[in-house]
């Protein structure tokens, strides 16, 4: 199975309910299996438990890339990255979803979907799927950042 094409998580709150299906169709579409986590309407929730499903299963090895959406992509960022060996990146366009792979090897993209249209967050989507990591000096800089503790005794 090729990078561009292995199993993907996919969650998001109320706001981001039809971008969201916008991405699962595309990614369907391109032969890649989705494991939808909800939000599964428009009705309000708590988009920190939508990141707690995906970035949860990413951190845990479950899946090896997740994808979040909110109303802007900052609280599911915040909280997805508050799990270990989890990498979220919110990009908001395709230089950032480029970057956020090559030097950074994010494994999860959010994206804002009262940010950015349809078609944008699919190139964006695109991008983040094709783009390998370049690893050399960025695995040093990932493995510095991947072993931060939070909270020094």
């Amino acid at each position: 199975m090729s990078e561009t094409n292995k199993p993907i998580i996919i969650g998001c709150d109320h706001a981001a309910y039809q971008l969201k299906n916008t991405v699962k169709a595309y990614l369907e579409n391109r032969g890649v299996e989705v494991k939808d986590v909800g939000a599964f309407d428009e009705t309000s929730v708590d988009y920190p438990d939508y990141a707690a499903k995906v970035a949860g299963s990413v951190a845990k090895g479950e899946f090896e890339r997740g994808i979040l959406i909110c109303g802007t992509g900052l609280g599911m960022s915040m909280a997805a990255n508050r799990y270990s060996k989890v990498r979220a990146a919110l990009c908001s366009d395709i230089f950032t979803a480029k970057m956020s792979r090559q030097h950074n090897n994010a494994n999860v993209l959010v994206m804002g979907g009262r940010m950015i249209g349809d078609i944008l967050a699919l190139e964006i989507v695109k991008t983040w799927l094709e783009t390998p990591f370049e690893g050399g000096r960025h695995q040093n800089r990932i493995d510095k950042f991947d072993n931060l503790s939070c909270c020094p005794k």
